[in-house]
């Protein structure tokens, strides 16, 4: 063991690391520390013998989550641990025993359900448009999640979508599954339904499996839908070695089947279970904390998050009226501005909003102060041509006869493919490049002593499996639920006006509590200060401030309102020259 495990845990981390056996509830808030608990507790159960490495199975919800605790593990001496999620776990089991059971390969996975659907409907003879075939299949996958047949999604959703009735609705529905079938294709949702069938059905595959896996343990169990739920409980059995982390204040995904009672009903379905609760935040300053507290303040299942550091609190986080989206992103970015110029390093600061479409502005406004910007979930950073070819010629000077001193092959080779000692202007592809080249040079800038190039490239390519991307030196723009699970030091909260956070669409209590809770994850994000803001619009299209910067209120916020700058300087939005204004309520 290269690290003692159980060092350095507070007191309630200890107490779930070494909880090993049996079902174990860890309800994490936001910056507790989950991941680490996560990986600690399995390298003691591992260090202490109750864990055989081969037999332990952690599963999360996203790959790169994967990767990281794959990467973590190791570092604590415990490389053995199958760490996936629940979609490449199934598939994996699929494709293993599917030839004993019914001979040949598995079925084929779908290159895009749009695209299948789209064949789906011309056989039936119409043509619904891309955007609603959009909607159709997530309405499958919603079905397909939830474990209902199409009969009973008929019954639970009645009125149709994207213009089409029930009846086409259904029939398209039908005639894709169908399609399927005779192209022997399964889609997402159907690995996991298939995986769990073949369990349910097959006494021999059921044994192998649990024998194979004897130990799990879940993160993010707020977002585990219905499926899910059922596939791991036929993955254990009738053994009860299962912990489950989560926290159902960060349950954003209910529109996709996340069930969050899953998590808080844990509990009443283990009444042995053993519940952890983990609210000291390592992350974030404890006047960022008092916002996130208020907005989840009475919420079911909600923990009051306490600052670890016991500091004093920083800057009062500021709530901005803008008098347009120009405007708003304007004074962002004359913010940001502000905050590289006194030191702050870009990759530390993001701005956050609801929906993709709210990125324009803010890139434009940004491109025009020279600040370079990254939009999250755009193409992987080893996906980029660029850093493929940069690769390819990294590698490839390994296998050289007389093989150079390592960091300066690797700067010869990137700046032979483009890159500069000053950087292109921001806001284009050019630059883009340039961050991403610059990004594998940090890399190779910070290797141990003693790096060669033939290691730095296996890192590289390790790296690249796992996808364990490195930080560009830009400014991050994200949607709130690709930000979840990532933090930064310096968050800009943008679009807080009724109808884009809480959306328009969302109009019940459900749907208003999951635009809650994605306010939540935003504000939990930022680590020393936090800017919210929102926009009134424009002629016609007047806006009202979101009702959760309302509920949130001037004990926590500091209000100020920019429209008397609304002129040649419209967005003046610093708390330095902000003039305070009413409340927000």
């Amino acid at each position: 063991m290269n690290v003692e495990p159980l060092a350095g845990l507070d007191d309630n981390q200890l107490k779930a690391a070494t909880a090993l056996r049996g079902p174990v509830c860890v309800l994490a808030g936001a910056g507790t520390g989950k991941t680490r608990v996560i990986t600690h507790r399995i390298a003691h159960g591992v260090d202490t013998g109750a864990y055989s490495p081969g037999r332990v199975m952690a599963v999360t919800f996203t790959t790169k989550a994967a990767g990281e605790l794959r990467g973590r593990l190791r570092a604590l001496g415990v490389p053995g641990v199958a760490a996936r999620t629940f979609h490449a776990t199934a598939l994996a089991q699929l494709n293993f025993f599917w030839p004993q059971l019914a001979g040949g390969s598995a079925p084929s996975i779908v290159n895009g359900k749009v695209r299948a659907l789209a064949h789906a409907a011309d056989g039936l003879g119409f043509d619904p448009g891309p955007a609603a075939l959009r909607d159709v299949a997530a309405e499958i996958e919603w079905r397909k999640v939830t474990m209902r047949s199409i009969e009973d999604y008929a019954i639970a959703r009645p009125r149709g979508v994207a213009g089409l009735d029930l009846e086409q609705v259904v029939d398209l529905q039908r005639a894709y599954e169908k399609l399927k079938d005779e192209r022997h294709q399964l889609d997402f949702e159907d690995v996991l339904l298939a995986c769990a069938g073949m369990i349910e059905a097959e006494p021999h595959v059921a044994a192998a499996v649990r024998e194979q896996y004897r130990h799990f343990t879940v993160d993010e169990f707020q977002d585990v839908s219905p499926v899910q739920n059922r596939l791991l409980e036929l993955w254990l059995g009738d053994r009860r070695d299962l912990c489950v982390v989560g926290d159902a204040s960060q349950t954003v995904y209910s529109f996709a089947g996340a069930d969050p009672q899953f998590l808080l009903g844990f509990a009443d379905r283990h009444p042995d279970a053993r519940v952890v609760r983990l609210d000291r935040n390592y992350r974030s300053d404890a006047a960022v904390l008092a916002v996130a507290n208020d907005l989840m303040r009475d919420r079911p299942g909600a923990l009051t998050l306490v600052a670890a550091s016991g500091a004093e609190p920083g800057p009062t986080p500021v709530a901005t009226t803008y008098p347009h989206d120009a405007a708003e992103a304007a004074g962002v970015a004359r913010a940001i501005a502000a905050q590289i110029a006194a030191g702050t390093d870009p990759h530390d600061i993001a701005v956050l909003y609801r929906t993709n479409s709210q990125s324009a502005p803010l890139l434009a406004a940004l491109a025009e102060r020279h600040i370079a910007a990254t939009v999250l979930g755009g193409k992987r950073f080893f996906d980029l041509p660029e850093v493929r070819q940069a690769l390819l010629e990294l590698r490839a000077a390994t296998v050289a006869p007389l093989e150079t001193a390592f960091l300066p092959t690797v700067r010869d080779i990137l700046r032979r493919s483009g890159l500069s000692d000053e950087p292109p202007p921001a806001g284009g592809a050019v630059r883009d490049a340039w961050e991403a080249r610059a990004a594998i040079l940090r890399l190779a800038e910070e290797s141990p002593e003693g790096t060669t190039l033939r290691g730095f490239t296996d890192d590289l390519l390790a790296r690249a499996k796992d996808q364990h991307e490195p930080s560009l030196r830009t400014v991050t723009l994200a949607t709130l639920h690709a930000a979840k699970g990532l933090e930064w030091d310096h968050v800009h909260l943008v679009g807080l006006a009724e109808g884009l956070l809480p959306i328009s669409y969302a109009t019940t209590p459900e749907t208003i509590d999951e635009e809650r809770r994605l306010a939540y994850v935003g504000i939990t994000r930022a680590a020393r200060t936090l800017s919210l803001s929102w926009a009134r619009g424009m002629g016609q299209r007047e806006r009202s401030v979101s009702r959760f910067l309302r509920e949130i209120g001037t004990d926590t916020l500091r209000v100020v309102d920019a429209r008397a700058t609304s002129g040649a300087r419209a967005g003046r939005g610093s708390s330095q020259s902000a003039t305070r204004s009413e409340s927000p309520s």
